[in-house]
């Protein structure tokens, strides 16, 4: 049987909402590393503990969060997604060329949003763990993520 524990609740006395946009050039199909990014904000805010939101404003690429160890698992989830939404499937709409609907599929897939606890001013990501936008489309393309903080800053006692 499994065991389960869990730590006592902790509140804030005060909460704060606080945001921005993060800008990220990709060089086309792949995975851009925002772990960061996203922790300078943390640190700029002066953020203790609390929840971060992060939105890409795209349909055509998404956020994950995936091991950040070895680049050969990101290699391998390109060609997973690759293969579950490819290119020459014969999609309908194909307006902004023949990689946009796999691209709106692969986002599909993953997703735009992500919420992660933030414990001590820090993500509570395991020790393998990034945060990673994907480009799905195959050019190069700025996209947008935004960093919102909803929480307590400053020192909680």
């Amino acid at each position: 049987m499994a065991r389960i524990t869990r730590t006592p609740a902790t509140a804030a006395a005060e909460v704060r909402h606080v945001q921005a946009r993060l800008s990220v050039d990709t060089s086309g199909e792949g995975f851009t590393e925002i772990t960061n990014e996203a922790s300078a904000f943390l640190a700029e805010i002066g953020a203790s503990m609390g929840v971060l939101t992060l939105l890409c404003r795209h349909t055509s690429a998404s956020l994950t969060i995936q091991e950040n160890a070895d680049p050969d698992v990101r290699t391998d989830l390109i060609t997973a997604l690759r293969s579950l939404a490819p290119r020459d499937f014969g999609w309908v709409h194909d307006t902004e060329g023949p990689d946009d609907m796999p691209a709106h599929v692969r986002t599909l897939l993953s997703d735009t949003s992500l919420s992660i606890p933030v414990s001590g001013g820090r993500m509570t990501l395991g020790t393998w763990q990034g945060i990673y936008l994907i480009e799905h489309r195959a050019r190069p393309h700025r996209r947008e993520v935004v960093l919102a903080f909803t929480g307590a800053t400053g020192h909680i006692t």
